[in-house]
């Protein structure tokens, strides 16, 4: 059976470190799956999920990536983020707090009609539902 391996590192160190036999990430251009022997490529993500197929169980991880870029070459996926966090590790309290808060914020930005302030209160928002919807994958 055919596998690569899959690293995911952020600022604060290794996130995900797995052996795998699928990845699939949201690319800026679309969704984006890679198997085993992938030509090599680099492409910048988005805020989204991560799911990766594990070679040593059947369900998927669910990593939330909050862009980067990943880089495939030699059955090695790499996946360089400012900020990622696995399902199992995400707290649900804090997300739904970050989301309401950014909610609020993009509120006040837009009455005031703070285009910069309404970017930054937007980001905020989709990195918190994000946040939020890759938790619901976790397993028990």
């Amino acid at each position: 059976m055919s596998e690569m391996q899959v690293n995911i590192v952020t600022p604060a160190g290794i996130v995900y470190n797995h052996q795998a036999k699928r990845v699939i990430a949201k690319a800026v251009d679309g969704e984006i799956g890679i198997l085993p022997e992938h030509i090599p490529i680099i492409v910048p993500l988005t805020i989204h999920s991560v799911r990766v197929q594990r070679v040593s169980i059947d369900t998927e991880d669910w990593i939330a990536v909050n862009g980067g870029v990943m880089e495939v070459r030699d059955n090695v996926c790499s996946i360089i983020a400012d900020s990622a966090e696995r399902a199992r590790d995400i707290d649900i309290e804090r997300a739904m707090i970050a989301k309401q808060r950014a909610e609020e914020e993009l509120r006040k930005s837009e009455a005031i009609e703070n285009k910069n302030h309404s970017k930054r209160a937007e980001i905020s928002l989709r990195k918190a539902v994000n946040r939020i919807s890759v938790s619901k994958h976790k397993r028990v």
